[in-house]
């Protein structure tokens, strides 16, 4: 059974996390199915216009991430703490993928950007571009958001750090499962597991209804 916040009329932010170019087909960083993600979450909003608050987005925005990049440490990318370069600030890689753009221009209110210098996984961990400081979290709150929905990519990296910070700050989290996109099928099964297990209601896109049955 989905979990909604006790609120009757929540108020709901959709957070959509680096569903960005390089992580689809054809990126440095491509993750299968990313492509699909993309245009089901742009979907997803556009029938959905009442249903959210507020959209929010995130990117990966790399100036100079050190270690992230393996090509730093002159090495081959482990996929695990390590990775190609990918994201980086500036280029078509770093930008969100065609079929979900226009929806982020007409509905998108805020954007964060992570890991210029470091690696950061969890959109939390990211500051609004308009000005370089405002945390997520902080945005939300400003605006009385009460629950999040979460979906993008990567299941086991991104989406699931951002889930988890969401749940550590108290937001009563779900994560739109048909709508994200994961690197590895072992790893995506762990984080789902994880994520359940630290409170996320994982539910697909078609059973949000209140009160329907995963």
């Amino acid at each position: 059974m989905a979990k909604f916040p006790s609120d009757p009329d929540p108020r709901i932010a959709l957070v959509i996390v680096d569903v960005q170019n390089d992580f689809c087909e054809g990126g440095s960083l491509a993750v299968a199915g990313g492509a699909a993600v993309a245009g089901a979450i742009a979907a997803y909003v556009d029938t959905h216009p009442e249903r959210f608050e507020a959209i929010v987005t995130s990117r990966d925005w790399h100036v100079d991430p050190g270690e992230h990049f393996a090509s730093t440490l002159g090495a081959e990318a482990d996929f695990s703490t390590t990775w190609p370069d990918h994201c980086v600030a500036g280029t078509p890689g770093a930008e969100y993928h065609p079929a979900l753009a226009d929806v982020v221009a007409r509905r998108g209110e805020a954007e964060f950007l992570k890991g210029q210098r470091d690696a950061a996984y969890s959109a939390f961990e990211g500051t609004l571009s308009h000005d370089g400081e405002t945390l997520l979290v902080n945005w939300l709150r400003a605006r009385n958001i009460h629950a999040l929905e979460i979906a993008g990519i990567a299941t086991d990296y991104c989406v699931r750090a951002t889930t988890l910070d969401a749940l550590s700050a108290r937001f009563p989290v779900t994560v739109l499962t048909d709508l994200c996109a994961g690197v590895d099928p072992q790893t995506s099964r762990a984080a789902w597991d994880e994520m359940a297990r630290a409170g996320a209601t994982l539910v697909t896109s078609r059973h949000l209804e209140r009160g329907a049955t995963p």
